[in-house]
């Protein structure tokens, strides 16, 4: 077929595609098709405990961060950095994730190393060294001197304040966490929106963004550059070696590609794999992939559509999609559509803590 006959071919076909799109109702979930992200049922009291507990700073070493300085509810429970902070003297090699529709997760973490065990995540997060390097006995006893904390604890049904309530409380209150309000769901999308959802469907985009959160919770390598910024800063590149080693990385000291899955399989193929990223809540987390390399959902199409990037595991699905610019922008528009309401009212927010209460005397033989 000649280039003019390609050309013409390829008009045709996306233009009968989205001349169907025009004549499809409005949204709605079908049976084999993603509909709005089901609400989960939570404990309001426990719920409430678990928000407060993640506005505050006094459950890292030096009291300085809490979990919403990494996870700011303005910013869709990110930061808005390319790559993350990190506990005192150190800086973070990867991006932080969305926490909302957390609570869901099939894997935790960009290489997925810890499962759907909220418990285990809550804890890794507050301890490690690198994040918020607490020791959790000292944590209790910090909860046990708050009064609010007291009554909190005790109205949840946990009794005294204690590492194991807080390891309950949190998780629950990322159950609340849900999308709601996105055009895509709400029947509110755009022609655009419409028309680069059927383009989205035709080059196969849903086999691995799947679902009602548009994942598959599994690792795919889709040959993302490495940042340099991981190597060439020195607290970044400390807190990678510190962790490669922990989890048994060989030659931890001169590699210079995060390894991604690979630390949970050992097994070469998944070396560079990161776990498939939620396509919800998207304007509101940039910038974006594992490392935060690219800085637009324009320039993560334009990224699919070159065929992704080069390494030798790369997924072979991945192919160039030859999207014009002008379909890439619909594209966009149907990314832009599963954005929803930001989760910043009362209801998901610890404006302030109050921290000005008399210390109890004698605290280590006082009962509560």
């Amino acid at each position: 077929m000649n280039t003019k006959a390609r050309t013409w071919f390829r008009a045709f076909s996306t233009a009968s595609l989205l001349t169907l799109s025009v004549v499809l109702p409005v949204h709605h979930a079908q049976a084999d098709e993603p509909g709005p992200v089901e609400p989960i049922e939570f404990n309001p009291a426990l719920a409430e405990l678990g928000k407060r507990l993640f506005f505050d700073p006094r459950l890292s070493g030096d009291t300085e961060l809490s979990c919403a300085s990494c996870h700011q509810p303005d910013k869709g429970f990110t930061d808005g950095q390319a790559l993350s902070d990190a506990y005192a003297g150190n800086l973070h090699f990867r991006n932080v994730p969305t926490l909302i529709n957390s609570a869901k997760r099939a894997a935790w973490f960009h290489d997925g190393r810890i499962g759907t065990n909220l418990n285990d995540v809550t804890r890794e997060s507050i301890t490690e060294t690198y994040s918020m390097n607490m020791d959790m006995r000292l944590m209790q006893e910090r909860l046990k001197q708050d009064p609010v904390y007291v009554e909190m604890f005790a109205a949840a049904g946990l009794g005294e304040p204690s590492n194991g309530g807080v390891r309950k409380a949190i998780p629950e209150y990322l159950k609340t966490l849900i999308s709601r309000g996105a055009p895509f769901d709400t029947g509110e999308m755009s022609q655009d929106a419409k028309d680069g959802y059927v383009i989205f469907k035709a080059k196969g985009c849903n086999s691995c963004h799947s679902g009602e959160r548009f994942t598959d919770d599994k690792p795919h390598n889709i040959g993302v550059p490495e940042n340099p910024e991981i190597w060439s800063t020195p607290e970044r590149h400390i807190t990678f070696v510190a962790m490669m080693k922990f989890l048994g990385l060989e030659n931890y000291m001169n590699v210079r590609q995060d390894p991604g899955a690979y630390i949970r399989t050992h097994q070469p193929e998944t070396y560079g794999g990161f776990i498939t990223p939620t396509l919800r809540e998207l304007t509101h987390t940039a910038p974006y992939m594992h490392n935060g390399t690219m800085e637009t959902l324009a320039d993560v199409v334009a990224f699919y559509n070159e065929g992704g990037g080069d390494d030798p595991n790369k997924d072979p699905r991945l192919k160039p999609l030859g999207l014009s610019e002008w379909e890439q922008r619909k594209l966009v528009a149907f990314l832009e559509s599963l954005s929803g309401d930001p989760l910043t009212g009362p209801e998901f927010v610890v404006e302030e803590i109050d921290t000005d209460y008399e210390p109890i005397e004698n605290w280590l033989e006082a009962v509560n």
